[in-house]
C-alpha cells in the first residue's frame, strides 16, 4: 500500500471514529422530568398572570435596579462601561443608562449590569448567594427594547428570570456550595437569571428554552479571585455584567436558529456533573409557580455591601433607643459569621468596607449614598479616629445560622454603659420588608442628582404603571441624561 492511500484510510477512519460519539451525544438521552416542568413554565411565562403580591414585588426590584444603573453611571465601573462603549460599541437601538449611548443589546446589557452592580446598592438573593436583579434587568431591557415588548412582557420576563438562575444555584447547594467553592455563584445565578428573562422577551416555546439553558451553562463562568479587585471594576462585571451580556447572547443564538442540547441538567457530561455532582436537581422546579424567588430577593435599605446591611441597621436601632454622639464611644464589637466577615473587613473601597462604614455611621448618624462613595475621606482624621474603635468579630455560631446572616453590635460607652443590638432580620429582607414609599425615596436619592427631579418623578411612575406602557422602549428619554 503507497503512503497516500495508507493515510488516506487512517483519516477516514479517524474522522469516523471521533463522529461516531459526537452523533450518539446528538441523539441524546431521554430529557429529565425537572427540564420539561423547566422549560413549560418559562415557555408559558410571557402571558402567564402574576399574582397581586408578586407584581408589586417585581415593580419594587425594576426601580431599584434601575436606579443602580442610573447612580452607577457616575462610578468608576460604570465610567469604565461607558469607554468600553463608547471605543468598540457606541451603535444599536438599546439604552446605556445615565448617559446618551445607545449600543447593541448584548453591549448595552454587558454595560447596564456592570453599572447596576457598581455601587453595592443592587438587590441580592440570600439562598443563591446572587445578585439576580443587576443581571436580570439589563438583560429584559436591552433585547426588549431591540425587539419593542410591551411594559406587561417586560415584567413577566424579569419576574421569571428571578425564578431561573436562583434555582439552579440553590439546587448546587445554594449557600453552602458557594462557601465551598471557588466559583462565584453570582454569576452562576446570573447567567441563568438573565438567560431565563431574556428567553422569555424573545417568546420562545419550550424546545428554544431547553438551547437557551444549554448556551447559558456553557457560559457559565466566574470564580472568587474578584474578592482581590479594589476598583469593583471586576466585580461588576462578573457579578452583573458578564451574566447579563450572556444572558442576551444565549437568547439571540437561539433566535438566529442555533439548535443545542435538549437538557444540558441530566445526561452523559451534564452541567451539574461538571459544577457540582451532589446537585439536588428537584429543586430546579420546587414550589415553580408557587414561591416566587422575586419576592424572596432583599432590597438594600442602605446603599453598602450585604454582610454591612445588619451591623448598620444595629446601629440605627441602637441609637434610636438612646441617642449617644461619636466621641461618647468607646468601643464597637459587630460580630459576624467568619464567612461574611472576610468579605467586608478592612477593604479599600468604603462602601464594602465595614470599618469605615461604622465608623461614618457613628459620626453622621446615617450612611448616604455620597458617604458609601467617598474614598478621600477613608483617610479623614475624624473617620480614621472612630475606625480605631472598631472590633469586628468572626463568630463560629453565627456560621450555623447561614444563609441567615445575623448581625451582633454592641456599643461600649465612655461613661461604662453597654447598648447591643442582634439584627436576624434586615430592614429589605423578606422579613422585614420596605415599604413601597421606602424603595421610592431611595430611588430618588439615587435618581434625581443625576438625571432630575421631573424625570425621576416620570420614571417611578412610569415603573408603578409598567403594565400601562405599550413600548418599553419609551422608558428610554427617563433613564438617560442630555
Amino acid at each position: 500500500m503507497k503512503r497516500r492511500d495508507f493515510l488516506r484510510l487512517t483519516a477516514a477512519a479517524t474522522t469516523g471514529l471521533a463522529l461516531t460519539p459526537a452523533r450518539s451525544f446528538a441523539e441524546g438521552p431521554a430529557s429529565g422530568p425537572e427540564m420539561t416542568a423547566l422549560c413549560d413554565y418559562m415557555s408559558a411565562a410571557k402571558t402567564r398572570a402574576l399574582p397581586p403580591d408578586v407584581t408589586e414585588h417585581a415593580k419594587h426590584h425594576i426601580l431599584d435596579t434601575l436606579a443602580s444603573m442610573i447612580s452607577g453611571s457616575e462610578l468608576p465601573p460604570g465610567q469604565a462601561a461607558q469607554r468600553y462603549i463608547s471605543a468598540n460599541a457606541a451603535q444599536g437601538a438599546s439604552t446605556v443608562a445615565g448617559t446618551a449611548l445607545t449600543a447593541s443589546p448584548v453591549e448595552a446589557a454587558l454595560a447596564n449590569g456592570v453599572m447596576a452592580h457598581a455601587d453595592e446598592t443592587d438587590d441580592s438573593h440570600s439562598p443563591s448567594r446572587s445578585h439576580p436583579g443587576s443581571s436580570v434587568i439589563p438583560a429584559a431591557l436591552a433585547l426588549g427594547e431591540g425587539l419593542g415588548i410591551d411594559g406587561a412582557h417586560f415584567l413577566r420576563a424579569v419576574t421569571l428570570g428571578y425564578d431561573v438562575g436562583t434555582r439552579v444555584v440553590m439546587a448546587m447547594g445554594g449557600a453552602d456550595f458557594s462557601y465551598e467553592s471557588v466559583l462565584s455563584t453570582h454569576s452562576i445565578s446570573g447567567t441563568f437569571c438573565a438567560s431565563a428573562a431574556a428567553a422569555c422577551v424573545a417568546g420562545f416555546d419550550a424546545r428554544r428554552m431547553r438551547w437557551v439553558l444549554d448556551y447559558a451553562a456553557q457560559q457559565s463562568s466566574g470564580f472568587i479571585v474578584w474578592r482581590r479587585d479594589v476598583d469593583h471594576i471586576e466585580k461588576g462585571f462578573v457579578f452583573a455584567g458578564m451574566p447579563a451580556r450572556n444572558g442576551v447572547t444565549a437568547a439571540l443564538l437561539v433566535r438566529a436558529d442555533w439548535n443545542g442540547v435538549d437538557d444540558v441538567f441530566s445526561g452523559p457530561d451534564n452541567y451539574f456533573l461538571a459544577y457540582a455532582p451532589k446537585a439536588a436537581t428537584a429543586k430546579l422546579v420546587e414550589k415553580l409557580g408557587e414561591r416566587y424567588e422575586i419576592a424572596g430577593t432583599d432590597i438594600k435599605k442602605w446603599t453598602v455591601g450585604s454582610p454591612i446591611q445588619g451591623p448598620l441597621d444595629a446601629i440605627f436601632a441602637i441609637r434610636s433607643k438612646q441617642a449617644f454622639e461619636a466621641d461618647q464611644v468607646k468601643r464597637v464589637t459587630v460580630r459576624l459569621a467568619p464567612s461574611v466577615a472576610e468579605v467586608v473587613d478592612n477593604r479599600d473601597i468604603p462602601d464594602i468596607c465595614l470599618q469605615h462604614m461604622v465608623a461614618v455611621m457613628l459620626l453622621d448618624k446615617t450612611a448616604s449614598f455620597h458617604a458609601a462613595h467617598d474614598k478621600p475621606r477613608m483617610q479623614d482624621a475624624a473617620v480614621l479616629k472612630e475606625r480605631a474603635k472598631v472590633n469586628l468579630v468572626r463568630d463560629e455560631e453565627l456560621a450555623k445560622l447561614l444563609p441567615v446572616r445575623v448581625a451582633i453590635v454592641e456599643i461600649e460607652l465612655t461613661d461604662g454603659s453597654r447598648l447591643s443590638e442582634r439584627v436576624t432580620a434586615v430592614r429589605g429582607t423578606p422579613r422585614n420588608p420596605m415599604t413601597r414609599e421606602e424603595v421610592i425615596d431611595k430611588a430618588r436619592d439615587l435618581i434625581a442628582p443625576l438625571v432630575g427631579a421631573e424625570k425621576a418623578k416620570r420614571l417611578i411612575k412610569s415603573v408603578y404603571e409598567i403594565e400601562a406602557v405599550t413600548d418599553i422602549r419609551s422608558l428610554r428619554p427617563l433613564l438617560q441624561r442630555g
